[in-house]
């Protein structure tokens, strides 16, 4: 979860969205409402009010929630990284325009492990995932 340097030593720019994947990932971490000072530890490199700004984002997004906790507020991940990649998946096949299309390519590019495990999982066995 880290910045890093880029190959003259500079600092490296994170790509678009990755701070906020940083944020969540930390909340992920922590599993329970935690300042953004308690954040911004867990991302290297942030600067506290960076860490803010994404933590707002993140809260218009409908990601995480806050919540007044004395003088300040406590953050919390509205669900789990398995929860926001399944919305995820959700919002893209919406987007998608042919839903039979979309989902007969994205079923005809599995794995055969991952097929297997979809089928179990359509046909209510819960032995994998």
């Amino acid at each position: 979860m880290t910045g890093g340097r880029d190959g003259r030593g500079e600092p490296r720019r994170r790509a678009r969205g990755e701070l906020e994947g940083e944020v969540l990932a930390a909340l992920w971490t922590v599993g329970g409402p935690v300042s953004a000072a308690v954040v911004q530890e867990k991302v290297a490199g942030a600067a506290y009010t960076t860490v803010l700004t994404i933590l707002t984002r993140l809260c218009d997004k409908g990601l995480v929630t806050r919540r007044r906790e004395g003088r300040s507020h406590v953050y919390a991940a509205v669900d789990d990284q398995a929860g926001l990649a399944a919305a995820g998946m959700h919002s893209l096949l919406d987007e998608g325009g042919d839903r039979a299309a979309v989902l007969a390519r994205f079923v005809s590019d599995l794995s055969a492990e991952d097929e297997q495990m979809l089928e179990q999982l359509l046909h209510g066995d819960p032995g994998r995932g």
